[in-house]
């Protein structure tokens, strides 16, 4: 399918250089509530990354974007 495809992106959260790897539909998804929010792809990223605890990054990203949109 065509989301499914993993890709790799490099961000600066709180000053520190990080990769994340994600699926390319959840990349679109975050992009999409970026844009929405009026935020840039790496704030939003921030924002979830400072609210995570001990839970991976990326898995935090997917939850974020999953209740993003089942509370729409």
């Amino acid at each position: 399918m065509d989301g499914d495809r993993v890709r790799k992106r490099s961000l600066t959260l709180s000053g520190h250089r990080t990769s994340v790897s994600l699926e390319d539909a959840f990349w679109d998804a975050l992009n999409d509530i970026a844009a929405e929010r009026g935020i840039s792809i790496t704030a939003l990223v921030n924002e979830v990354d400072e609210a995570r605890g001990v839970t991976a990054l990326s898995q935090s990203l997917r939850a974020y974007a999953l209740n993003w949109y089942r509370n729409r």
